[in-house]
């Protein structure tokens, strides 16, 4: 079990995830906090960031999203461009604005011409999201996409409401600036209980099981907090089992593949980062996005699956389905361009992503009364269900 140093007192947060939102929640509150040394982080997985925080697309929006969520998405996009102009997010986690386009294909006159920003109208994906306004425009089309007799691109984004980020790179920024405040983080380990005042019945800490050593130790905390994605049910249950509420939180599960292209070189040619939307006639619809520091990287993503069957975190990464890895190798091969050193995979991912029901993040304290305990001094606390990006 991997930790480092902190003050082990009944006032400690303790933060069940170390994924974005649980990195993000311990940057901030190191931030505020007059004794950032009081946070911890713990985290069942035996390789930090092997779920969405380490293999999801970075996407960001400013005005995707529907009305109620509008505020608080203008609110994350500005501060994701205020932290990186504060602290060289360009360099250290491939913060960038970005092009939106939508790649639509010939169609062979038998069918209707697909537009490659359908599925975000038609809600099977994005709901709901680009803007309606769009501008055929030739020449902002990206060098590594291949051109085809008969397609075209539209531009779907305005200028500066839309960018993108490595979210593995983010996190590690983000994990290495709450270490060297004095935060803590404990991994591979779980909670497998509360501890309780006696008296009170208040909550005074956790049980954490070291899934190295198969020891248990006790973390002082009377503050809870929950970013534990597509597990905190899991996790909120095992805490609360006399809770009156659930924490209905499931999983969009997508497949994904990051290829290497001297097309795409931000050193030598093309500086604009593109992220491209279309349909492929295996029935899905690719998204992909050009990063920036990977030496032309090009993320390809877009084959996602609400059934399939979360994977244990405490196995580590989830293995791609090999169907899924074909048919993605094959969309990659025909939508981007190698040029003559052709297409280098770099990694194959697959990623379960906490989504709800009704569209919208569970971000809440939780009651007493919903508890079904008191929780004393301190309190409990959920973030989850933030959706695909």
């Amino acid at each position: 079990m991997s930790t480092t140093t902190a003050t082990d007192t009944e006032n400690n947060t303790i933060i069940l995830g170390c994924g974005i939102i649980g990195l993000s929640t311990a940057y901030y509150l190191s931030l505020s906090s007059p004794n950032p040394q009081s946070i911890t982080l713990i985290d069942p997985t035996p390789e930090l960031f092997s779920s969405a925080s380490g293999f999801a697309g970075g996407f960001l929006a400013k005005d995707w999203f529907s009305p109620a969520l509008t505020p608080l998405g203008a609110l994350s996009f500005d501060e994701h461009a205020r932290l990186a102009a504060e602290n060289n997010g360009r360099e250290k986690w491939g913060y960038t604005p970005s092009t939106c386009i939508s790649y639509i294909q010939h169609h062979d006159g038998s069918k209707q011409q697909k537009r490659g920003d359908d599925w975000l109208r038609s809600g099977t994906s994005r709901v709901n999201a680009a803007p309606a306004e769009t501008e055929h425009d030739e020449g902002r089309r990206p060098v590594w996409l291949r051109k085809k007799d008969g397609d075209k691109v539209e531009v779907i984004s305005e200028e500066g409401t839309t960018a993108q980020v490595d979210p593995r790179r983010l996190c590690e920024w983000l994990l290495g600036e709450v270490e060297r405040r004095g935060g803590r983080v404990v991994y591979p380990a779980k909670a497998t209980g509360l501890v309780r005042d006696e008296i009170t019945g208040g909550i005074k800490g956790i049980v954490v099981k070291d899934l190295k050593e198969g020891t248990e130790r006790v973390v002082k905390g009377n503050k809870i907090v929950i970013t534990a994605g597509v597990w905190t049910p899991s996790v909120f249950k095992t805490l609360f089992p006399e809770a009156k509420v659930e924490m209905k939180v499931g999983s969009l599960a997508g497949h994904s593949i990051v290829v290497r292209t001297a097309v795409w070189d931000t050193t030598t040619g093309e500086k604009e980062c593109h992220a491209v939307f279309t349909t492929h006639e295996r029935d899905f619809c690719p998204e992909m996005f050009s990063r920036l520091g990977g030496g032309g990287e090009i993320y390809f993503a877009g084959l996602n699956d609400s059934t399939l069957e979360v994977q244990d975190p405490e196995k580590g990464k989830a293995r791609p389905l090999e169907k899924q890895r074909e048919l993605l190798r094959e969309a990659v091969g025909d939508i981007i361009g190698g040029g003559d050193g052709g297409l280098a995979v770099e990694r194959e991912g697959l990623c379960f992503r906490p989504v709800t029901e009704w569209g919208a993040p569970i971000v809440s304290r939780i009651t007493e009364e919903d508890l079904g305990i008191g929780a004393g001094e301190g309190g409990v606390w959920v973030a989850a269900g933030h959706g695909p990006w």
